[in-house]
Protein backbone atom coordinates (compact mmCIF):
# COMPACT_ATOMS: atom_id res chain seq x y z
CA UNK A 1 0.00 0.00 0.00
CA UNK A 2 1.24 3.50 -0.86
CA UNK A 3 2.88 5.37 2.00
CA UNK A 4 2.24 9.03 1.25
CA UNK A 5 -0.04 11.14 3.46
CA UNK A 6 -0.64 13.52 0.54
CA UNK A 7 -2.78 10.84 -1.10
CA UNK A 8 -5.56 11.85 1.31
CA UNK A 9 -5.92 15.21 -0.45
CA UNK A 10 -6.21 18.64 1.15
CA UNK A 11 -8.70 20.83 2.98
CA UNK A 12 -8.77 24.59 3.37
CA UNK A 13 -7.61 26.27 6.57
CA UNK A 14 -8.68 29.76 5.79
CA UNK A 15 -6.62 30.69 2.73
CA UNK A 16 -4.16 27.77 2.85
CA UNK A 17 -4.52 24.11 1.89
CA UNK A 18 -3.61 21.52 4.52
CA UNK A 19 -3.11 17.79 4.03
CA UNK A 20 -6.09 15.78 5.28
CA UNK A 21 -4.05 13.22 7.21
CA UNK A 22 -2.22 14.91 10.05
CA UNK A 23 -0.24 13.87 13.10
CA UNK A 24 -1.12 14.45 16.76
CA UNK A 25 1.84 14.75 19.10
CA UNK A 26 0.26 13.95 22.48
CA UNK A 27 1.57 10.39 22.65
CA UNK A 28 5.19 11.52 22.41
CA UNK A 29 5.29 12.42 26.11
CA UNK A 30 5.79 10.29 29.17
CA UNK A 31 3.00 8.33 30.91
CA UNK A 32 -0.15 10.30 31.64
CA UNK A 33 0.89 12.90 29.01
CA UNK A 34 3.43 14.06 31.56
CA UNK A 35 7.15 14.60 31.28
CA UNK A 36 9.57 14.05 28.40
CA UNK A 37 9.47 11.10 26.02
CA UNK A 38 11.34 7.94 27.07
CA UNK A 39 13.68 8.39 24.08
CA UNK A 40 13.95 11.98 22.90
CA UNK A 41 16.11 11.21 19.87
CA UNK A 42 13.59 8.58 18.72
CA UNK A 43 10.74 11.08 19.07
CA UNK A 44 12.63 13.61 16.94
CA UNK A 45 13.30 10.96 14.30
CA UNK A 46 9.62 10.01 14.29
CA UNK A 47 8.49 13.58 13.64
CA UNK A 48 10.97 13.95 10.81
CA UNK A 49 9.90 10.62 9.35
CA UNK A 50 6.30 11.87 9.34
CA UNK A 51 7.39 14.76 7.13
CA UNK A 52 9.20 12.35 4.81
CA UNK A 53 5.93 10.42 4.53
CA UNK A 54 4.09 13.53 3.38
CA UNK A 55 2.48 14.68 6.62
CA UNK A 56 2.13 18.45 6.52
CA UNK A 57 -0.12 19.19 9.51
CA UNK A 58 1.10 18.71 13.07
CA UNK A 59 -1.09 19.30 16.12
CA UNK A 60 0.38 19.96 19.55
CA UNK A 61 -0.45 21.87 22.75
CA UNK A 62 1.24 23.61 25.64
CA UNK A 63 -0.44 21.10 27.98
CA UNK A 64 1.27 18.08 26.43
CA UNK A 65 4.13 17.34 28.80
CA UNK A 66 3.43 20.11 29.70
CA UNK A 67 5.52 22.02 27.14
CA UNK A 68 7.46 18.95 26.05
CA UNK A 69 5.69 18.40 22.72
CA UNK A 70 6.06 22.00 21.58
CA UNK A 71 9.77 21.81 22.32
CA UNK A 72 10.05 18.50 20.46
CA UNK A 73 8.23 19.86 17.42
CA UNK A 74 10.56 22.85 17.31
CA UNK A 75 13.66 20.69 17.71
CA UNK A 76 12.59 18.29 14.97
CA UNK A 77 10.80 20.48 12.44
CA UNK A 78 11.75 24.16 12.78
CA UNK A 79 11.68 26.25 10.57
CA UNK A 80 8.54 24.37 9.37
CA UNK A 81 9.04 24.69 5.63
CA UNK A 82 5.74 23.82 3.89
CA UNK A 83 4.31 22.63 7.21
CA UNK A 84 1.43 23.87 9.35
CA UNK A 85 1.99 23.52 13.09
CA UNK A 86 -1.07 24.07 15.25
CA UNK A 87 -0.98 24.42 19.01
CA UNK A 88 -3.49 24.97 21.78
CA UNK A 89 -3.91 26.83 25.05
CA UNK A 90 -6.53 26.78 27.77
CA UNK A 91 -5.62 23.79 29.93
CA UNK A 92 -3.41 23.58 32.99
CA UNK A 93 -1.66 20.47 34.31
CA UNK A 94 -1.36 19.27 37.90
CA UNK A 95 0.37 15.95 37.25
CA UNK A 96 0.15 12.78 35.15
CA UNK A 97 -3.38 12.38 33.79
CA UNK A 98 -4.56 15.53 35.59
CA UNK A 99 -5.99 18.49 33.66
CA UNK A 100 -7.97 21.63 34.50
CA UNK A 101 -9.51 24.27 32.26
CA UNK A 102 -8.41 27.90 32.22
CA UNK A 103 -10.03 30.05 29.56
CA UNK A 104 -9.30 33.39 31.17
CA UNK A 105 -8.04 35.95 28.65
CA UNK A 106 -4.94 36.72 30.72
CA UNK A 107 -3.99 33.06 30.87
CA UNK A 108 -4.57 32.50 27.15
CA UNK A 109 -2.45 35.50 26.20
CA UNK A 110 0.40 34.44 28.49
CA UNK A 111 0.17 30.85 27.24
CA UNK A 112 0.36 32.01 23.64
CA UNK A 113 3.50 34.04 24.34
CA UNK A 114 5.16 30.97 25.84
CA UNK A 115 4.12 28.81 22.89
CA UNK A 116 5.61 31.35 20.50
CA UNK A 117 8.89 31.08 22.38
CA UNK A 118 8.92 27.27 22.52
CA UNK A 119 7.96 26.89 18.85
CA UNK A 120 10.54 29.56 17.84
CA UNK A 121 8.11 31.59 15.75
CA UNK A 122 6.78 35.15 15.70
CA UNK A 123 3.29 34.04 14.64
CA UNK A 124 1.47 30.74 15.23
CA UNK A 125 -0.33 29.50 12.11
CA UNK A 126 -3.28 28.00 14.01
CA UNK A 127 -3.93 28.63 17.69
CA UNK A 128 -6.80 26.70 19.26
CA UNK A 129 -8.77 27.09 22.46
CA UNK A 130 -8.09 23.67 23.99
CA UNK A 131 -11.32 23.45 25.96
CA UNK A 132 -14.30 25.62 26.81
CA UNK A 133 -13.98 26.77 30.42
CA UNK A 134 -17.42 26.81 32.08
CA UNK A 135 -16.15 29.42 34.55
CA UNK A 136 -15.35 31.92 31.77
CA UNK A 137 -17.77 33.18 29.11
CA UNK A 138 -16.74 31.62 25.82
CA UNK A 139 -16.98 35.03 24.18
CA UNK A 140 -14.21 36.32 26.47
CA UNK A 141 -11.90 33.41 25.65
CA UNK A 142 -12.41 33.72 21.89
CA UNK A 143 -12.17 37.50 22.17
CA UNK A 144 -8.71 37.11 23.69
CA UNK A 145 -7.63 34.92 20.76
CA UNK A 146 -9.01 37.48 18.34
CA UNK A 147 -6.92 40.15 20.05
CA UNK A 148 -3.86 37.93 19.62
CA UNK A 149 -4.75 37.58 15.94
CA UNK A 150 -5.09 41.34 15.55
CA UNK A 151 -1.69 41.76 17.22
CA UNK A 152 -0.08 39.37 14.72
CA UNK A 153 0.70 36.72 17.35
CA UNK A 154 -1.53 34.10 15.71
CA UNK A 155 -2.76 33.82 12.14
CA UNK A 156 -5.88 31.67 12.55
CA UNK A 157 -8.21 30.65 15.39
CA UNK A 158 -9.54 27.18 16.15
CA UNK A 159 -11.64 25.76 18.95
CA UNK A 160 -11.59 22.28 20.51
CA UNK A 161 -14.05 20.08 22.36
CA UNK A 162 -16.99 22.29 21.53
CA UNK A 163 -20.70 21.76 20.92
CA UNK A 164 -22.54 23.00 17.85
CA UNK A 165 -24.04 25.79 19.94
CA UNK A 166 -20.64 26.73 21.32
CA UNK A 167 -19.25 26.91 17.81
CA UNK A 168 -21.96 29.38 16.81
CA UNK A 169 -21.15 31.52 19.85
CA UNK A 170 -17.47 31.51 18.93
CA UNK A 171 -18.23 32.43 15.32
CA UNK A 172 -20.19 35.44 16.53
CA UNK A 173 -16.96 36.77 18.06
CA UNK A 174 -14.24 35.91 15.54
CA UNK A 175 -13.54 33.90 12.38
CA UNK A 176 -13.03 30.23 13.28
CA UNK A 177 -11.19 28.10 10.70
CA UNK A 178 -11.17 24.77 12.55
CA UNK A 179 -12.89 22.68 15.18
CA UNK A 180 -11.06 19.84 16.93
CA UNK A 181 -13.29 17.24 18.58
CA UNK A 182 -13.07 13.55 19.40
CA UNK A 183 -14.43 11.60 16.42
CA UNK A 184 -14.03 8.10 15.04
CA UNK A 185 -15.97 5.19 13.65
CA UNK A 186 -16.50 4.18 17.28
CA UNK A 187 -17.33 7.62 18.71
CA UNK A 188 -19.68 9.73 16.59
CA UNK A 189 -20.92 11.99 19.37
CA UNK A 190 -19.69 15.07 17.48
CA UNK A 191 -21.48 14.20 14.22
CA UNK A 192 -23.71 17.27 14.57
CA UNK A 193 -20.65 19.50 15.00
CA UNK A 194 -19.04 17.93 11.93
CA UNK A 195 -22.15 18.61 9.89
CA UNK A 196 -22.17 22.23 11.12
CA UNK A 197 -18.54 22.55 10.02
CA UNK A 198 -19.41 21.23 6.56
CA UNK A 199 -22.16 23.84 6.17
CA UNK A 200 -19.90 26.61 7.44
CA UNK A 201 -16.82 25.61 5.44
CA UNK A 202 -14.81 24.97 8.63
CA UNK A 203 -12.19 22.23 8.89
CA UNK A 204 -12.90 19.48 11.43
CA UNK A 205 -9.82 18.00 13.10
CA UNK A 206 -10.69 14.56 14.45
CA UNK A 207 -8.70 13.64 17.55
CA UNK A 208 -8.56 10.05 18.79
CA UNK A 209 -9.58 8.75 15.33
CA UNK A 210 -8.33 5.31 16.44
CA UNK A 211 -10.09 5.59 19.82
CA UNK A 212 -6.70 5.59 21.55
CA UNK A 213 -5.66 2.32 19.93
CA UNK A 214 -8.93 0.45 20.46
CA UNK A 215 -9.76 0.46 16.74
CA UNK A 216 -6.27 -0.55 15.66
CA UNK A 217 -6.83 -3.91 17.34
CA UNK A 218 -10.01 -4.49 15.34
CA UNK A 219 -12.89 -6.88 15.85
CA UNK A 220 -16.23 -7.78 14.35
CA UNK A 221 -17.42 -5.65 11.45
CA UNK A 222 -14.28 -3.50 11.47
CA UNK A 223 -12.02 -6.55 11.19
CA UNK A 224 -14.16 -7.96 8.38
CA UNK A 225 -14.08 -4.64 6.51
CA UNK A 226 -10.29 -4.56 6.88
CA UNK A 227 -9.95 -8.08 5.52
CA UNK A 228 -12.15 -7.15 2.53
CA UNK A 229 -10.10 -4.03 1.87
CA UNK A 230 -6.75 -5.78 2.23
CA UNK A 231 -5.81 -3.32 4.98
CA UNK A 232 -5.42 -3.21 8.74
CA UNK A 233 -8.33 -2.30 11.04
CA UNK A 234 -6.58 0.94 11.96
CA UNK A 235 -6.21 1.94 8.32
CA UNK A 236 -9.88 1.27 7.68
CA UNK A 237 -10.84 3.33 10.74
CA UNK A 238 -8.79 6.28 9.46
CA UNK A 239 -10.09 5.88 5.91
CA UNK A 240 -13.64 5.91 7.31
CA UNK A 241 -13.05 9.34 8.88
CA UNK A 242 -11.61 10.63 5.60
CA UNK A 243 -14.60 9.26 3.70
CA UNK A 244 -17.10 10.56 6.26
CA UNK A 245 -16.59 14.22 5.35
CA UNK A 246 -14.46 16.28 2.96
CA UNK A 247 -13.61 18.69 5.81
CA UNK A 248 -12.40 15.97 8.21
CA UNK A 249 -8.72 15.78 9.17
CA UNK A 250 -7.84 12.76 11.34
CA UNK A 251 -4.73 13.29 13.45
CA UNK A 252 -3.64 9.86 14.69
CA UNK A 253 -0.80 10.02 17.17
CA UNK A 254 1.79 7.38 17.90
CA UNK A 255 5.26 6.96 19.33
CA UNK A 256 5.88 3.89 17.15
CA UNK A 257 7.60 4.19 13.75
CA UNK A 258 5.77 1.07 12.55
CA UNK A 259 2.38 2.49 13.53
CA UNK A 260 3.23 5.78 11.84
CA UNK A 261 3.92 3.96 8.59
CA UNK A 262 0.69 1.99 8.97
CA UNK A 263 -1.37 5.11 9.68
CA UNK A 264 0.00 6.95 6.65
CA UNK A 265 -0.98 3.96 4.52
CA UNK A 266 -4.63 4.89 5.18
CA UNK A 267 -4.29 8.02 3.04
CA UNK A 268 -4.46 6.03 -0.21
CA UNK A 269 -7.14 3.59 0.97
CA UNK A 270 -10.54 3.99 -0.66
CA UNK A 271 -13.37 2.07 0.95
CA UNK A 272 -16.02 0.44 -1.18
CA UNK A 273 -19.71 1.22 -0.75
CA UNK A 274 -20.14 -2.17 0.87
CA UNK A 275 -17.32 -1.55 3.36
CA UNK A 276 -18.75 1.85 4.27
CA UNK A 277 -22.22 0.36 4.68
CA UNK A 278 -20.82 -2.32 6.99
CA UNK A 279 -19.60 0.43 9.32
CA UNK A 280 -22.71 2.59 9.13
CA UNK A 281 -23.90 1.52 12.58
CA UNK A 282 -21.86 2.30 15.72
CA UNK A 283 -19.53 -0.45 16.86
CA UNK A 284 -20.80 -2.42 19.87
CA UNK A 285 -18.41 -2.69 22.78
CA UNK A 286 -16.79 0.72 22.49
CA UNK A 287 -19.61 2.49 24.33
CA UNK A 288 -19.28 0.11 27.28
CA UNK A 289 -15.52 0.57 27.28
CA UNK A 290 -15.88 4.36 27.20
CA UNK A 291 -18.41 4.29 30.04
CA UNK A 292 -16.08 2.13 32.14
CA UNK A 293 -13.23 4.57 31.48
CA UNK A 294 -15.37 7.55 32.55
CA UNK A 295 -16.39 5.73 35.72
CA UNK A 296 -12.74 4.96 36.54
CA UNK A 297 -11.81 8.61 36.03
CA UNK A 298 -14.71 9.76 38.20
CA UNK A 299 -13.78 7.30 40.95
CA UNK A 300 -10.19 8.52 40.82
CA UNK A 301 -11.31 12.12 41.25
CA UNK A 302 -13.49 11.21 44.22
CA UNK A 303 -10.60 9.36 45.88
CA UNK A 304 -8.29 12.32 45.28
CA UNK A 305 -10.82 14.70 46.79
CA UNK A 306 -11.16 12.47 49.86
CA UNK A 307 -7.38 12.35 50.28
CA UNK A 308 -7.15 16.15 50.03
CA UNK A 309 -9.77 16.56 52.78
CA UNK A 310 -8.16 13.95 55.03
Amino acid sequence: MQRDARAAGTVEFGEIAVGRLGYGTMQLTGPGVWGPPPDRAEAVRLLRRAVELGVGFFDTADAYGPHECELLVAEALHPYRDLVVATKGGLRRQGPGRWSKDGRPAHLKAACEESLRRLRVDCIELYQLHAVDPAVPLEESIGALDELRAAGKIRRIGICNVTAGGLERALAVAPIVSVQNRFSVADRSSADVLERCERRGISFVAWAPLAKGYLARGAGRLARAAAAAGATPGQVALAWVLERSPVAIPIPGTASPAHLEENVGAAALRLSAEEIAALARPLPGYEARALARRLRVRAGRVKAAVRRRA
